[in-house]
């Protein structure tokens, strides 16, 4: 894979964890000022797509992490870390 496909591929992921910190953060504002909440299942989604941000606004902001059904984020984040590691010989090499 040449370095321009990766760099493209690490920005769309980092974009997409980036995504995930905000909409988690403002879920969390939306809920201490009796707002308009995100549905679960869109928090989900966006948990499975950057989980590393959706993880980072969990513990920053406390916020889910006693629903046990969220357990589910830090699970995304290890098969998102399993994922890189299996492909990192191929996109090294």
């Amino acid at each position: 894979m040449d370095s321009s496909s990766i760099r493209i591929l690490v920005t769309f992921y980092a974009g997409l964890n980036i995504l995930a910190f905000a909409v988690f953060s403002y879920d969390k504002l939306m809920a201490k000022v009796k707002g308009g909440r995100q549905s679960e299942n869109s928090l989900f989604l966006i948990a499975f797509l950057g989980p590393t941000g959706a993880l980072a606004a969990m513990i920053g902001f406390r916020h889910k992490i006693r629903l046990m059904r969220f357990f589910l984020v830090p699970v995304f984040f290890i098969l998102h870390m399993l994922l890189f590691i299996w492909l990192w010989p191929q996109i090294a090499g």
